[in-house]
């Protein structure tokens, strides 16, 4: 049963609809870089222009590249696995460094955003749990096996994330895929909002026009997540 607390935790609600690959990261890394001064956290829903591949910040490009024929092929700002892209629904949450879910360890941070979205799946009417520990089938690759606190359905892995935190604050970058079959795409997004991070209710403002990102976005993609300099820097 769900409850509700008085609490004043007002979000930012971002839906930047499709874009290319490196735009996607670049935009990540411009909200992770802004949210501090934004001082609230974001939830961002945003999809792809055409499939393509991230993976994460410390993988070698060399092995990445020999994992899967899509391109581009596009270094994420946060850790992790190979990730492919195309149909799947992607999200991030950006936190401030002032912010609890801050202070939460790795673990719990990523038991977290995956238990917020089993109970979002949960009121679409689609019972999916926390993976309860390890089979990673693939190493390397993110949606092969399954990691302790990915999401299931049925035996199936359908969410996985990575993250990153610094001084600025915390990202984390989440995919499901497949999604579940004969679900809404806005449903689910509706469904994350209403559900909130945890049980106490929460409140979305929808982040309009972010002009001073969506420049610094521009900065990024082209000087870094646009060029084989960086994916390839290792």
């Amino acid at each position: 049963m769900r409850y509700s607390l008085p609490v004043d935790d007002l979000w930012y609600l971002l839906d930047s609809g499709a874009g290319a690959a490196s735009w996607n990261m670049a935009l990540d890394d411009a909200l992770l870089s802004a949210v501090a001064e934004l001082g609230r956290p974001i939830l961002r829903f945003y999809s792809w222009i055409e499939p393509a591949a991230t993976f994460g910040y410390f993988q070698r490009y060399a092995e990445v590249k020999a994992l899967t024929a899509l391109r581009p092929l596009i270094r994420r700002p946060t850790g992790g696995g190979l990730v492919p892209h195309s149909r799947d629904w992607t999200y991030s949450v950006v936190v401030p460094p002032d912010h609890s879910w801050y202070e939460l360890s790795a673990v719990a941070s990523y038991k977290r955003v995956h238990e917020w979205l089993r109970r979002s799946f949960s009121d679409c009417g689609i019972a999916t749990e926390l993976a309860p520990c390890c089979n990673p089938v693939g190493p390397g690759q993110c949606f092969v096996g399954a990691e302790r606190y990915d999401l299931l359905l049925g035996s199936e892995k359908i969410a996985g994330a990575a993250q990153r935190r610094n001084r600025l604050g915390l990202l984390i970058q989440g995919s499901i895929q497949p999604p579940p079959h004969g679900l809404q795409r806005k449903l689910w997004q509706d469904a994350m909002v209403t559900a909130g991070p945890d049980f106490a209710s929460r409140r979305f403002e929808r982040m309009e026009d972010p002009r001073s990102v969506i420049d610094q976005t521009a900065q990024i993609d082209a000087n870094r997540y646009g060029t084989s300099a960086y994916n390839q820097r290792r």
